[in-house]
């Protein structure tokens, strides 16, 4: 079980990994940082518990760590305990949700290994807003999406604010980086998967006549562009998600929902019509 030591100075070099995350060349979970994984709140340290991100210390109010006890049960890391002014003065803000656990980043998992099981997967292309792309990953653990592959232009997933948006989702959904599209065209074919680019641009069939094939790889692309012409191009489909007129696009993450959700009904319903 992870064992409680106390924090009273916060300048006690223990807690190193969790000072100043408000500076960003200080921050473990950047890019080029300390490779760690950032993870926030008592939910998301549940879930980060039942993952492959083992934590390896948390910092939190004693409060916390009376209400983590299940999820510190599984877990071989210090946790240190300190109060919110302390907490404070260690991170550099106040944090209201009270806790904090880090993690090494593991290996990142293999494109096949993330797609050989898949039956609908979600493909990224220059999302760069961190809360979109904690909210696609939600949604995706939400809606039956059996994984994730980050492309090209796309931020860190494992960044701390797209892992709290997510609510730990990023942590427990299979993802993947990959920045060469035409080696990911590659294997979403050598795998069977039709590719539908979500884009309003034409020509672009209705969605719900878009994703009747046994697997299914959405393409979102940014927002604003959208998808490159590149993307584009190595999709086997285009469909667009029928709005009023006189409105162009929705958010991706809302886009990437309702496309998973009709994909998800989809299923559904060919399930209920083979066990009739």
């Amino acid at each position: 079980m992870a064992h409680p030591v106390d924090i009273t100075d916060p300048d006690d070099p223990r807690v190193d990994d969790f000072r100043d995350l408000t500076t960003a060349d200080r921050r473990p979970d950047r890019p080029g940082g300390r490779g760690l994984a950032i993870g926030e709140g008592t939910i998301v340290v549940e879930r980060m518990s039942q993952s492959r991100y083992a934590p390896t210390a948390l910092l939190g109010v004693p409060r916390r760590y009376d209400e983590l006890r299940d999820a510190l049960a599984t877990i071989d890391a210090p946790y240190y305990r300190a109060s919110a002014e302390t907490m404070a003065e260690v991170v550099g803000f106040h944090l209201n949700r009270g806790v904090l656990a880090i993690a090494p980043k593991p290996r990142p998992l293999d494109l096949d290994d993330v797609l050989r099981d898949a039956r609908t997967i979600a493909v990224l292309e220059g999302i760069g807003d961190h809360e979109n792309l904690g909210a696609i990953f939600r949604h995706a653990a939400a809606l039956q999406v059996d994984a994730v592959v980050v492309g090209p232009r796309c931020s860190d997933p494992l960044y701390r604010r797209a892992i709290r948006v997510s609510m730990g989702h990023v942590l427990r959904v299979p993802h993947t980086t990959v920045d060469d599209w035409d080696a990911l065209a590659g294997a979403l074919g050598r795998h069977g998967f039709r590719t539908v680019a979500l884009t309003p641009q034409p020509p672009a069939i209705a969605l719900s006549a878009a994703i009747d094939a046994p697997r299914i790889a959405f393409l979102l692309g940014a927002e604003g562009p959208g998808l490159s012409d590149h993307a584009l191009r190595l999709a086997d489909v285009r469909a667009c998600i029928p709005m009023t007129p006189g409105v162009d696009s929705l958010n991706v993450a809302t886009a990437g929902a309702i496309a998973f959700y009709e994909r998800s009904r989809e299923d559904a319903a060919r399930a209920a019509i083979g066990t009739a």
